[in-house]
């Protein structure tokens, strides 16, 4: 059995999460001698009762490392230890982080320096506009960003990094067998061509209520910043954020309209001394302590400058009437594919050609 076949057999056992693995490693030295200790060894650890020895002590009738090994075969899955030197060097600083990750696409040392985007599943046009031109800006900079896949803030926040043809990773609460949510399949599939889609769990193993806030804390790990764009006061987004300020990492917030529930959290976190930004440019202002040769985000003009266009931009462009057109007659009437039509129609609303509307409207600005 390899290193990495041990860490698996670990992570496949109930009960055992990382914090627990960071002690057997401790007393034991590593993860196969783990695998062939005695109960009453393992019994000698503080924490670690009789049942819990029992269970890590005859692990293979509990577990099937063979199957979980076929399974992520068969998906084109790879497995990242702590010991990996593609590893987020700032992940390993928290205080549980991951001793194993299931990666479906690839990881770059560049994805060591990214950015956190985190914000409300039923996100306002406020807040998707202002998620679509962050994220976008911080790609263009050269800077993976970092986010869930749920619906929301976290979907256009991906889709607005893979429109600047930039790199982002997606963290997901479920094994990548079960992918949550179902309809962003797509999306992730998208996402492990140009960054990676990410989990901790087993590949079978469906989402629920603690999965979620647990992810939350690889997010904020892995980020040097975590962005909060828009959050109700009672919010999964500001748990992220209170753990990014737990690990040490800067918390960025939109300010919103005071009187609106869906900015509540943003506008409070700003209270309790989070970094107010407007731009993607105040947040890579913000890092040039640590970064000093970082790239300049892109400013986007209020009014459009003469810029030349790709083929796809320029097609798409022409499909869009004077008036407001639905996205589905601009896909029709450009002949791209949907996937093609959604990445384009955000480059070109960054290079502010285009203004999205709601119901997925679209209008030319020129």
């Amino acid at each position: 059995m390899t290193r990495t076949e041990a860490y698996l057999a670990l992570n496949l056992l109930p009960q055992v999460g990382p914090v627990r693995v960071r002690k057997l490693l401790q007393y034991f030295g590593s993860p196969e001698r783990i695998l062939t200790a005695k109960s009453s060894e393992i019994l000698q650890i503080e924490g670690f009762g009789l049942d819990l020895a029992e269970s890590i002590a005859n692990w293979e009738g509990q577990v099937s490392v063979e199957a979980e090994l076929k399974k992520i075969s068969t998906r084109g899955l790879t497995l990242l230890t702590q010991e990996d030197e593609l590893y987020p060097p700032l992940l390993r600083e928290i205080h549980d982080p991951p001793f194993l990750l299931y990666v479906w696409g690839e990881l770059t040392k560049r994805d060591h320096h990214a950015i956190g985007i985190v914000g409300s599943r039923q996100a306002t046009h406020y807040g998707l506009s202002a998620t679509k031109k962050l994220s976008f800006q911080i790609a263009y900079a050269g800077y993976t960003v970092v986010s869930g896949l749920a619906r929301g803030i976290d979907t256009t926040a991906h889709e607005a990094a893979l429109a600047a043809k930039g790199r982002t990773v997606a963290i997901i609460g479920s094994g990548i067998g079960k992918l949550y949510p179902p309809e962003n399949m797509a999306l992730a599939e998208r996402i492990a061509q140009n960054g990676a889609v990410l989990s901790e769990y087993p590949v079978d193993r469906s989402a629920d209520k603690q999965t979620f806030p647990y992810r939350n804390r690889i997010v904020a790990g892995w980020s040097t910043g975590v962005i909060v764009v828009e959050a109700p006061l009672r919010s999964g987004s500001l748990i992220t954020a209170q753990q990014a300020a737990d690990q040490g990492r800067t918390v960025y917030a939109v300010p919103g309209p005071i009187d609106k529930p869906t900015s509540a959290g943003c506008n409070r976190l700003i209270q309790q001394g989070a970094k107010l930004i407007m731009d993607g440019g105040d947040v890579l202002d913000d890092l040039t302590a640590l970064f000093p040769t970082a790239p300049t985000a892109p400013k986007l003009q209020e009014t459009p400058p003469v810029i030349p266009l790709t083929l796809e931009e320029e097609i798409l462009y022409k499909a869009i009437g004077t008036d407001e057109s639905h996205i589905n007659d601009i896909t029709t009437h450009s002949g791209l594919t949907v996937a093609t039509v959604s990445s384009t129609l955000m480059r070109l609303e960054m290079k502010r050609l285009i203004r999205a509307l709601p119901g997925r409207r679209y209008v030319r600005l020129v």
